[in-house]
């Protein structure tokens, strides 16, 4: 590595570490939209996963398989979509999110669902149906049968979770159509690290960088230990 390199690694660690406050308002920006997002879309998706994988209703076969290419469209085209909705002219412009950390928020609703939905449907198909029959026929009230399948596949719908915030927090399409890249408003990482990168400010997008490797390294290493938990025991 010459010594340029290793001067922009060098810078970066340092505008980590002082607490820089350009760095850190881009990191608060992008956590507070992606957990907002995360968090008002988990429990619906959640939801809809389970009634797709335990009920059966005419269409079941066409909501599982709409979700499931959601899934796949590119970021920059649900910012579009996102962008039209959101504009003077559209059917949501009354609401004035457009460049809000609202819109944002919005926007990567709409990413994060699909995931979320296809996962825990897939999740919850892999129980027998006689322990939610039990259950139910004990008396559990649906909420607390709903819960204890939860709680049996932990790991797998945490899992999903990862999915689905890894997803969004590292999508650029759609936060940048959605959100403009403000400074101090909707600039997030992926935005950043795409704005510093085209300006030559290779330091500022390194250190952005390290914040997502950083936080996929925890992510994974969780998942790895409660992976471990769950796996039965060889005596």
């Amino acid at each position: 590595m010459n010594e340029g390199w290793l001067a922009l690694i060098q810078q970066a660690f340092r505008l980590l570490f002082s607490l820089d406050p350009d760095v850190w308002s881009i990191v608060n920006v992008s956590f507070v939209v992606s957990i907002a997002a995360l968090a008002l879309t988990l429990f619906p998706s959640m939801i809809l996963g389970f009634i797709l994988a335990f009920a059966r209703f005419p269409g079941r076969w066409f909501v599982t398989n709409l979700v499931q290419t959601l899934q796949s469209i590119p970021t920059v085209v649900i910012g579009l979509l996102g962008y039209l909705l959101l504009t003077r002219m559209g059917p949501l412009g009354e609401l004035r999110w457009l460049f809000t950390q609202k819109g944002m928020i919005l926007g990567q609703m709409m990413i994060c669902a699909p995931v979320l939905i296809a996962m825990s449907q897939a999740a919850f198909t892999s129980v027998d149906k006689r322990a939610w029959e039990t259950s139910r026929t004990l008396g559990a009230s649906w909420l607390r049968a709903v819960w204890g399948i939860c709680r049996e596949l932990k790991v797998p719908l945490l899992m999903a979770i990862v999915a689905a915030f890894s997803r969004i927090v590292t999508e650029v399409g759609c936060s940048m159509m959605i959100g403009g890249n403000i400074a101090d408003a909707t600039r997030n990482i992926p935005t950043a690290i795409a704005l510093e990168t085209s300006k030559g400010d290779f330091a500022q997008a390194i250190a952005l960088g390290l914040v997502l490797l950083i936080l996929s390294l925890i992510l994974n290493f969780t998942l790895g230990t409660l992976r471990g938990k769950a796996e039965p025991r060889s005596h």
